[in-house]
């Protein structure tokens, strides 16, 4: 072929490829549109939820396949819980344990109590007794000097007021060493109930991981996929399923700078989709992404500026999702019509939506 030749093909082949851009745009770029409602390509999205396990462990049995539709609290997925359930024997026995250690504390601390009231009576005791001896020794003093007492009592009566003075003491350092030893036991007490307050800690733990062990869905949705298969071991946070919540479904497409600009959430929006061209779903703009996409490097022109894409979220109502619920799929492209004029008429192949 010559070069003359290819030339030509190439302008051909150009002028046709622009030819279908043109009818591509007249087609699905809403050219046919009036004035303040424009319209994007996108696909049906849906919020993803991954099912997984809290704790490590082995995967006993799951009880959907892909696609199954499931509801709130449906069970989806059992663990296997034979170390939970020995863990948790052990530690209501633990817990008995220390039951078991706040009854003896207890009783110790009315040990030392009785002690204590022992070395109370022995002090009263030992100081009428330091009392006693200490008069008599006053009289003694007095009657030796008429020598109506021999010195050998008024030292006999010296000694006891010494050795009662010194039993006094005594008392009293036993009622403080008794004081200490109930400070002690009651510190014990103290002890011995946190030791029931962790252990019932620990069982409550238990219980909740056991608990977890069985997943269960937390929204209404569907089964897109399983990530891992029955008798398997997953690391804690390991994935078994991803499910769709379809009751927040939405389309995303994009829309450039100056009608993005115009768009406010909640404006209604019309989505028709390439599988059911003859249903119009109503739905409402949730979301329009404050950075925008398919940014060049460098925007310093007005002309630039309007290629910036931003990303649009056009929200389906949740009792129509309801309704139509077994033909909701994710993936599926369509079309998304938003009018950013309030006062703007819908054309009448928009006017006729799903109830």
């Amino acid at each position: 072929m010559t070069r003359t030749s290819r030339s030509w093909l190439f302008v051909v082949s150009a002028v046709a490829l622009a030819a279908l851009g043109y009818w591509a745009w007249q087609r699905f770029a809403g050219s046919d549109l009036p004035a303040g409602i424009v319209s994007g390509n996108g696909r049906i999205e849906a919020t993803e939820i991954d099912i997984a396990a809290k704790t490590p462990g082995r995967i006993k049995e799951i009880l959907v396949r892909e696609g199954d539709f499931v509801k709130a609290g449906e069970v989806l997925v059992r663990m296997n819980t034979d170390q939970l359930e020995a863990r948790r024997r052990q530690a209501e026995a633990e817990f008995k344990r220390a039951l078991i250690g706040v009854e003896t504390a207890n009783s110790l601390v009315t040990q030392r109590e009785a002690d204590r009231k022992a070395a109370i009576a022995i002090i009263a005791q030992r100081e009428a007794e330091l009392d006693a001896a200490t008069r008599r020794l006053q009289r003694s003093e007095k009657l030796v000097m008429t020598n109506t007492v021999s010195q050998q009592v008024l030292d006999d009566h010296r000694a006891s007021a010494g050795g009662a003075d010194a039993a006094v003491n005594a008392a009293k350092a036993q009622f403080a060493a008794s004081e200490a030893g109930l400070s002690a036991a009651r510190a014990h007490v103290v002890d011995a109930e946190a030791a029931v307050d962790a252990a019932r800690a620990a069982i409550d733990t238990i219980k909740a991981d056991i608990e977890d062990s069985t997943l269960t869905s937390p929204r209404d949705g569907r089964v897109q996929y399983r990530v891992a298969q029955p008798g398997e071991v997953l690391a804690a946070g390991g994935r078994v399923l991803n499910l769709v919540d379809l009751g927040d479904v939405y389309m995303t497409f994009f829309l450039p700078t100056t009608q993005a600009g115009r768009l406010a959430i909640g404006t209604e929006a019309r989505l028709v989709l390439d599988a059911w061209p003859q249903y119009v779903i109503p739905a409402r703009i949730g979301f329009v992404a404050n950075v925008a996409q398919f940014t060049p490097k460098t925007v310093e022109t007005t002309e630039e500026r309007q290629k910036l894409m931003f990303r649009v979220k056009a929200q389906i109502p949740e009792d129509l999702l309801r309704k139509y619920i077994e033909q909701v799929k994710t993936g599926l492209p369509g079309l998304a019509y938003v009018r950013l004029d309030p006062g703007a008429e819908w054309p009448a192949r928009l006017q006729l939506v799903a109830q």
